[in-house]
C-alpha cells in the first residue's frame, strides 16, 4: 500500500462540502443517567437486517456506555435545534439539563421534536482511526414531518438554504469563468 500524506484541513474542507443531517445520539449509563452526542457521520447500513452505524470520537465519554448489546437512540434533529446539537457537543455534564427528553421502547433518551428516531442495539463497534464506528440493529423508529436540520460547511441550515447557497455559490464560479463543475483531474 501507498503511503499518502494527506492534510488535515484539505480533507475537512473537503468533508465540509458534503451536506449531512444533524444526530444526537444517546444512551442510558450504567448509573441509570441519560447521555448523548452530538454526531454527524450516520448513515443506514442494511435494510434486512434493519441497521445503521454512528461514528464516534474514540476519546468522547459516551464510549463507556456504548457496549455491545446495549441499547441506543440515534435523534435526527430537526431545523429548529440547532441548540441542541451545539449543547450536545459541549460541556459533558450539562448536556441533559432543561432538555425535554423520554424513555424510548428500547429504555434510551429520545429527544423531545426530532424529525426521526431510531432506537437501536449494538451489533459490534469498529476502531476506524480516531473514531469507533458503532453498528445497531434497528429496533423500533419514528418519524415526524418536521424538517431536518443540515450541516454544510461548518454552517447549519435547511434543505432549501443548503441549495440556495450551493446555487449561489455555482453562480459566482461561472461569473468568473469557471463551469462550477469539479475539474476532471480532480475529481475522485
Amino acid at each position: 500500500m501507498s503511503d499518502y500524506s494527506m492534510n488535515k484541513e484539505d480533507f475537512c474542507y473537503a468533508c465540509g462540502n458534503f451536506p449531512t443531517g444533524v444526530t444526537v445520539t444517546t444512551v442510558i449509563s450504567k448509573d441509570g443517567m441519560p447521555h448523548g452526542v452530538t454526531v454527524s457521520s450516520f448513515t443506514s447500513v442494511s435494510l434486512d437486517p434493519p441497521l445503521v452505524l454512528v461514528c464516534i470520537d474514540h476519546r468522547s465519554q459516551i464510549q463507556d456506555d456504548l457496549c455491545v448489546d446495549q441499547c441506543f437512540g440515534v435523534n435526527i434533529l430537526n431545523q429548529e435545534q440547532q441548540e441542541l446539537s451545539r449543547r450536545f457537543a459541549r460541556n459533558w455534564a450539562d448536556r441533559f439539563a432543561g432538555v425535554e427528553w423520554y424513555s424510548g421502547r428500547a429504555g434510551v433518551p429520545v429527544l423531545n421534536d426530532a424529525t426521526a428516531v431510531f432506537e437501536c442495539q449494538i451489533v459490534t463497534k469498529v476502531p476506524a482511526g480516531d473514531h469507533v464506528v458503532i453498528v445497531g440493529r434497528v429496533l423500533y423508529t419514528s418519524t415526524s414531518e418536521r424538517l431536518p436540520l443540515l450541516y454544510l460547511r461548518r454552517s447549519y441550515g435547511t434543505e432549501a438554504y443548503t441549495s440556495a447557497k450551493a446555487q449561489e455559490q455555482i453562480a459566482i464560479v461561472q461569473a468568473q469563468g469557471g463551469t462550477g463543475r469539479i475539474p476532471s483531474e480532480t475529481a475522485l
